[in-house]
């Protein structure tokens, strides 16, 4: 096998061949002719990653001479999606595995298809951190993803009798096979216990950790590939246990499940993502798997630097250490213990290291996920990391106490430690050197509304980067028609350079291209409705207006209003007939958290809006709701090049960024939306000509909202469209009711109704949609608006949003060329 600057290449199928059937027998005891296509798989994927190992050895090591500065992305999920076809296309090897699995009687196809999505994240954060590694490959700059190893994921959607019922995902069942494990490199955490002062023999005071519970984090590796890029990355994922793994003592006592209760409860840690936090015990596992991988990450980082320097002078030299939202918060004041209580390193220098490495990207303004800790969980479960961040707050209540005199509303707002909470946020934006938001709006929002006061003493310190995808897996991997007609008018360089992508405007008013785009669409939705056919037993109107609303359920981004309007296009039908409205079929796919009950109860909606249509031969012919459950990367790669509308509706303000407005843009779709989020940078792209928006602007939301004169009751009674929708919602839909809902929009008297301004936007959206049928029945036009979205997507590319961060933020240069060896 041999690297260029540009691919990996083996020498031939036979050699890959040859390394399958040396896995078939070494893990199997079989040869290819009686494999099953599991066990083909698993064996694929090993010849895969021992190619990828190989490579990856080439250019990483921990001895002097490798001293590129590296990028360290703390997150709490990942989500990476399948890796087997990701990992063939990026190293350009596709055809050569093909060929090889082919001789064994075997496709690759069917082999990438039984892979299951890496159960490491939820939605738009995971898969942004996800599209960032992607990027910090192809892009050649030295960069690391540490997280935690979940066995279970977050969970396996179900939907039964409308309803979302959360399962196990049991991934690492065939995951595990990317996963190098690392044993020998774990760590130990420790919890609870006292803390003690001492007196050392030279003389200076000591504070010593004792009676703590140790958990063991192993390490499992993921390697990370970059399109026709010889540098591969990793991610790196603890996995809990406990030291002890049985007391002998209780088992002899007859006390079993006693005696393993130590190991279970180190293990839980590392079981499930985001486990409900409505109680204390909740509360308590989410501070525990945060410490545990943020812990184990710093102590594996500090050793590494120090065992290849020898000394921890250039910590920050070589380090740039990114904070994805605030869950990896305790990275600040675990590297102080570190370096102040393992390397005896004055609290000054630690806390200037820690500043000149620790940047940080907040990605919401909602405050249930500005995340604040009972200070009192601190203190039981983190004694030594409570202690520090007192001293952290005391510094800087003496900063803002001179920096800020008689502002002291001001002053609490900036406080790390107030009313028995440490607010990880504000920990976040005091310790790091840069925040950036993901978008333009959302930057400036974080600037001059959630944390004015440090823009106010320190505005060089904010920025902004417009999230990216990893855009090359929605074209070339996900709508390989729509690659071949790109490669065909503007050439191959946009798989390496998306602004390249610009190019195609100048096929806007060439006709015969336009019908071609058509004829791409209409195929990929031929096979939407096949898997929809397959899995949901419903056969759909391919003529019908794919309109998609794929992204985690939650208020803010308004499914419900998107539902409301379903409601109100039923009404029409149903009032007349012969209403001239444009066949419409509506795709939902989205996960609600456990133990969140509204958008449990709008999913409930849309299962049941959906099997009341489908019961009506009036209406199901022209109006149909799909929902797809257990949404995932996998399932969004079949859905994104078949979608015509794209619904980014959120109440502006609220969305940072999100990143499927992106996915769905350049596959042709079209954006109906807010001006929220990156749907600011969308319409800078196309214009307002080509999107569709609505609805009121941020600036209008606040006024709106500080005036306290919103009464959605009011406006209920005085729009007839909305009165007869609330009748039905009211009511009962597929013999079920929804007073929850209903009441959350229009309970009289009650000033937190409509708190997402669901109703106040609705005339504006239902004009919105008009415009969408109105546009849909010329088909030259909407193609050439649909062309110009293609075309001016690609500045949403993760690889330009990677390198601001590395010329801006994190301060490193991608490797040069000529760093590569020849050869392995």
């Amino acid at each position: 096998m041999k690297t260029t600057n540009n691919i990996v290449t083996l020498r031939t199928a036979a050699e890959i061949q040859q390394a399958i059937r040396n896995h078939l027998q070494r893990h199997f005891g079989r040869g290819a002719d009686t494999a099953t296509r599991r066990q083909m798989y698993i064996a694929t994927c090993t010849a895969l990653r021992d190619i990828m190992t190989e490579q990856w050895m080439a250019h990483h090591c921990d001895e002097p001479g490798h001293e590129e500065k590296e990028v360290i992305y703390l997150s709490m999920e990942f989500l990476p999606g399948t890796s087997l076809r990701n990992n063939l296309f990026n190293t350009g090897l596709t055809d050569l595995f093909q060929e090889a699995v082919k001789e064994f009687g075997f496709d690759l196809e069917q082999l990438e298809e039984i892979e299951p999505d890496a159960g490491l994240g939820n939605g738009g954060l995971g898969r942004l951190a996800s599209c960032f590694l992607d990027a910090l490959a192809t892009q050649r700059i030295f960069g690391h993803g540490m997280s935690i190893c979940y066995e279970y994921g977050i969970f396996k959607q179900k939907i039964h009798n409308g309803r979302q019922e959360e399962l196990p995902d049991d991934w690492l069942n065939l995951g595990d096979v990317w996963l190098v494990h690392k044993d020998e490199e774990a760590e130990e955490v420790h919890f609870g216990g006292q803390l003690e002062e001492v007196w050392g023999a030279d003389g200076k005071l000591r504070i010593v950790h004792t009676g703590y519970t140790t958990v063991i984090a192993l390490p499992r590796d993921m390697l990370i590939s970059g399109y026709r890029s010889p540098l591969l990355n990793t991610l790196r994922l603890w996995s809990s246990t406990s030291p002890i793994t049985i007391d002998m003592k209780l088992f002899a006592e007859g006390k079993y499940i006693q005696s393993m209760e130590e190991k279970h409860m180190a293990e839980v840690i590392s079981k499930i993502l985001y486990p409900e936090d409505a109680h204390r015990e909740g509360k308590l596992l989410r501070l525990k798997q945060q410490y545990f991988f943020i812990s184990a990450s710093m102590q594996y980082l500090v050793k590494k630097h120090y065992r290849q320097y020898g000394t921890l002078d250039n910590f920050e030299d070589k380090l740039a250490i990114h904070i994805n939202d605030t869950h990896p918060t305790l990275a600040i004041p675990e590297l102080i213990r570190i370096f102040v209580d393992d390397f005896d390193m004055d609290w000054d220098v630690a806390w200037d290291k820690v500043r000149a490495c620790i940047s940080y990207t907040n990605h919401t303004v909602m405050p249930e996920a500005l995340e604040r800790w009972p200070e009192e969980l601190f203190r039981e479960t983190l004694p030594r990391i409570h202690s520090l961040i007192l001293e952290i707050n005391r510094r800087q209540n003496i900063r803002l106490a001179d920096a800020f005199q008689g502002e002291e509303e001001l002053r609490n707002d900036m406080a790390i430690l107030s009313q028995g909470e440490v607010r990880m946020a504000n920990l976040c934006v005091e310790a790091a050197h840069t925040v950036n938001g993901v978008s333009e709006l959302h930057s400036s929002i974080i600037r001059d509304q959630l944390f004015a006061g440090f823009a106010r003493e320190k505005p060089e310190k904010f920025t902004g980067v417009t999230n990216g995808i990893a855009y090359r897996r929605w074209l070339a991997q996900a709508n390989p028609d729509l690659c071949d007609l790109l490669d065909e008018l503007i050439g191959e360089g946009y798989r390496c350079d998306a602004s390249l992508l610009e190019g195609l405007r100048a096929h806007a008013d060439d006709e015969a291209v336009l019908r071609r785009l058509q004829a791409i669409k209409r195929e990929n939705k031929q096979r939407l409705a096949a898997y929809v056919q397959e899995k949901n037993g419903v056969a759909l109107d391919c003529d019908s207006i794919f309109d998609v609303q794929v992204k985690r359920l939650h208020e803010y981004k308004r499914q419900l209003l998107n539902l409301i309007h379903i409601l109100h296009l039923y009404d029409r039908i149903k009032n007349d007939p012969h209403a001239d409205i444009y066949p419409r079929t509506f795709f939902f796919a989205a996960k609600s958290a456990a133990g969140y009950h509204m958008a449990k109860e709008i999913i409930r909606l849309a299962n049941a809006i959906s099997a009341m249509l489908e019961k009506d031969p009036a209406v199901r012919d022209r109006l149909r709701v799909v929902f797809l459950e257990n949404y995932s990367v996998s399932l969004s790669e079949r859905i994104m090049p078949a979608s015509e509308v794209s619904e980014q509706i959120s109440l502006a303000g609220k969305e940072a960024s999100g990143t499927g407005n992106m996915k769905l843009m350049i596959n042709g779709a079209l954006t109906l939306g807010t001006l929220d989020g990156a749907n600011v940078e969308i319409r800078r792209q196309v214009g307002d000509d080509n999107m569709f928006l609505f609805g009121m602007t941020a600036e209008e939301v606040d006024a709106l909202t500080e005036s306290g004169l919103y009464d959605s009751w009011d406006l209920r009674h005085r729009d007839a469209d909305l009165s007869s929708i609330m009748r039905m919602l009211s009511g009962r839909i597929d013999g079920s009711r929804f007073s929850d809902v209903f009441h959350s929009l229009t309970a009289s008297g009650n000033g937190s109704a409509d708190t997402y301004y669901v109703l106040r936007d609705f005339a504006s959206y239902r004009d919105a949609q008009l415009r969408v049928e109105h546009a849909y029945r010329d088909p030259i036009r909407w193609n050439r608006m649909s062309l110009h979205n293609i075309a001016g997507a690609g500045f949403f590319a993760a690889d330009r949003a990677i390198c601001e961060y590395a010329d801006r933020i994190w301060r490193v240069l991608p490797l040069e060329q000529g760093a590569f060896n020849d050869s392995i």
